[in-house]
């Protein structure tokens, strides 16, 4: 059950955050996130960081945490997210539809697509996939901070990868998120049954090739934790591995 409303809340937002849309410049230095999962606004931004294939280090903030929500306030005045810090330019803002515009103004030279603009059903989508997932991710719970980020493949849309987005917003552990979105259309579907038949053969030059090579297979989500060594995937595993980690 867990699983089956993680995949409602992808097709509820029709998709979004699943296909790279253009594949940006990735800047010298990664854009710091401060957000927390279940809200839709930060989900407008999350989807957008997938389409354009950009990664970026996220700062869980859920509602009680006290970790990352104080250095919001110190830096921008006020308690909203998401919240976006770029060093590579100096910009600081509130508002996904301002961080929309900066990412493709920036980092590509085309517009926000219709898809991804900010208004009509997007964010009230949004709610509504926050709402199937009871709105996880939302509420702190006790834990211990890592030393060192963690490292997660994901992309926004895939219903695994969210399980493990949610409990780490909810143990406030930062992380460097790696996009692994799709690249194709062929490439639709759950593993083992994408819209391409036979062999997986990645597109040449992307991200999910460079994963291939590395991994020998492209599955989301994996973890990587410097802290302890750990490499996994499994988004089950991954959670249990959390909490015995972190957990407090």
């Amino acid at each position: 059950m867990n699983v089956a409303t993680s995949l409602l809340a992808s097709s509820v937002t029709l998709g979004r955050g699943t296909l790279v849309v253009t594949r940006a410049r990735q800047p010298e230095q990664l854009f710091k996130l401060y957000e927390f999962e279940a809200c839709p606004y930060c989900r407008n931004v999350r989807e957008v960081l997938t389409a354009l294939h950009l990664d970026a280090e996220i700062y869980p903030c859920p509602k009680g945490g006290t970790r990352f929500r104080p250095e919001v306030v110190r830096l921008g005045g006020r308690t909203l997210f998401p919240f976006l810090v770029d060093p590579n330019t100096s910009a600081q803002m509130y508002e996904s539809a301002d961080i929309a515009a900066y990412l493709f103004r920036t980092y590509t030279d085309r517009d926000v697509p219709m898809s991804y603009r900010h208004g009509g059903t997007i964010s009230p989508l949004g709610g509504l996939a926050s709402g199937i997932r009871r709105m996880r991710g939302t509420r702190v719970r006790p834990s211990r901070a890592p030393r060192e980020l963690l490292h997660l493949w994901s992309f926004e849309a895939s219903p695994f990868s969210r399980l493990v987005r949610e409990r780490m917003s909810e143990l406030e552990i930062p992380y460097v998120l790696h996009n692994l979105g799709k690249e194709r259309w062929g490439e639709l579907g759950m593993r083992g049954h994408l819209l391409e038949r036979g062999p997986y053969v990645p597109r040449a030059g992307g991200k999910r090739e460079a994963f291939f090579k590395t991994y020998g297979r492209v599955q989301v989500p994996y973890l990587e934790d410097a802290n302890t060594g750990t490499k996994m995937f499994e988004s089950s595993e991954i959670i249990e591995y959390l909490e015995l980690t972190y957990g407090a």
